[in-house]
């Protein structure tokens, strides 16, 4: 994309995608629109300063409406004499003052961590898992110990949710064991929202029938807990199958955070979220004592708050990196891919000759006709993929036909474990049809 030479308009929550590819940067905030040349970096920057300098402003007219309203209240004989030039200022004062634009809300988070878990969390021991022939992990071996933050990375339907639910012991392995720690409080983040009933009002997804909710020991009343993740009071009344994308993923983060949980499973939390809410996520999680497991495609959002990441790097291989996104992609480069114990074993490098490089061989004519097809059957799942993305996006969706939405989510899934087999096979053929030099 930096090499496109046309102009560019997109809307995106990525943070890295934005800073690395915008020049200009249009804010709509409070109705208004406004332009801001460079970066994401610099549009903060100038953002923090005009806050300041409106913050500033504000204080000083906020100080000389009082003085004025004081003023007016005076006595008898003082509103008698009173200048009626100064009067008009005040009443257009008062007007000024009803239409100044306030900061938009921003959630206020918190999270309540419970007891602390035992030092160790989780052993893995050759842990393998596969559906069918395909393999998700291979010979993954791993302790996570308390307070670690790992990051799951690979591309859409690799296995980082199967691997979550193995290593939370919902799924059995294949092969090898899973030994978990003591006093464990696990809360699960889950991407399709599936713990929200869509036909209960917000307030009593969070509330469960009662008035208040403890969080970190201190008693708030529901509604004004479900105010800190932005929603009034009006629309925590409303239904679940009413709300947006960026709404149910706040619910399911205010009803996640009112459970105490040393263990949190995030299962794409950011999908969703405007910047400010990511921004203030990742302060509460990187204020969080218990132990953190992230899947997120956000690498800015990784960067900032894992300490590892497990990252997918093909044919059930997966690798523990320290450090976040950034240092994932910079170790991988220096680091060749291991590979798994019960894969076959990799022939001897030749010298880098022509004559010594593996014969190209020729496909079976099944293999071939197969080879052909799979780019057009690829594009026409992609597409697919695509559609159903934009069907799910529609709020009102759900609340027409639960059926149907449902039934596009499950086929949205199917879509991903078949482009990710597709792909495979098609690397496959066209090694075998290269000689491995494709």
């Amino acid at each position: 994309m930096i090499g496109f030479r046309g102009a560019l308009l997109f809307v995106t929550h990525d943070r890295a995608f934005l800073n690395r590819l915008a020049t200009r940067i249009l804010e709509l905030d409070r109705g208004k629109l406004t332009a801001y040349p460079g970066n994401y970096e610099r549009y903060q920057q100038r953002k923090q300063e005009e806050l300041a300098t409106e913050a500033s402003h504000n204080a000083l007219f906020d100080k000389r409406l009082a003085e004025e309203e004081r003023w007016i209240r005076r006595g008898i004989e003082a509103r008698r004499t009173r200048n009626m030039g100064r009067v008009r200022a005040l009443l257009d004062m008062r007007k000024e003052y009803a239409a100044r634009r306030n900061v938009q809300g921003k959630a206020r988070l918190a999270l309540d961590s419970g007891e602390k878990s035992g030092k160790l969390v989780l052993e893995a021991e050759h842990l393998s898992f596969s559906y069918a022939d395909r393999p998700i992990v291979r010979d993954l071996s791993l302790r996570i110990l308390r307070g670690e933050r790992i990051g799951l990375v690979g591309p859409n339907g690799v296995g980082k949710t199967t691997l979550l639910r193995i290593l939370l012991g919902q799924l059995e392995p294949t092969r090898g064991t899973l030994k978990h720690g003591t006093n464990l409080q696990v809360a699960y983040f889950d991407q399709a929202r599936a713990q929200l009933n869509p036909e209960a009002r917000v307030v009593d997804c969070v509330g469960e029938g009662k008035e208040t909710v403890t969080i970190g020991g201190q008693t708030k009343h529901v509604m004004g807990y479900l105010q800190d993740f932005l929603f009034p009071p009006e629309r925590a009344r409303s239904p679940v199958k009413s709300l947006s994308g960026g709404e149910r993923a706040r619910l399911l983060l205010a009803q996640l955070f009112t459970r105490p949980a040393n263990v949190l499973v995030m299962d794409e939390p950011t999908n969703d979220l405007d910047i400010e809410t990511l921004e203030l996520l990742e302060e509460l999680l990187l204020g969080y004592d218990g132990t953190l497991f992230l899947v997120s495609h956000d690498r800015a959002f990784l960067d900032n708050v894992v300490t590892s990441c497990l990252a997918f790097e093909g044919d059930g291989v997966v690798r523990e990196f320290i450090g976040g996104y950034s240092d994932w992609q910079r170790q991988r480069a220096e680091t060749p891919v291991p590979v798994a114990k019960d894969s076959p074993p990799a022939r001897t490098a030749a010298p880098a000759t022509e004559s010594k490089r593996p014969a190209a061989k020729k496909l079976s004519y099944k293999d071939q006709r197969e080879l052909d097809q799979l780019p057009a059957r690829i594009e026409a799942l992609e597409k697919e993929q695509a559609q159903l993305q934009a069907s799910l996006a529609d709020p009102e969706l759900y609340r027409r036909d639960a059926a149907a939405f449902k039934k596009l989510g499950e086929r949205t899934k199917a879509l991903e474990v078949d482009l990710a087999q597709a792909y495979t096979r098609w690397e496959q053929l066209e090694a075998q049809r290269t000689g491995g030099n494709s």
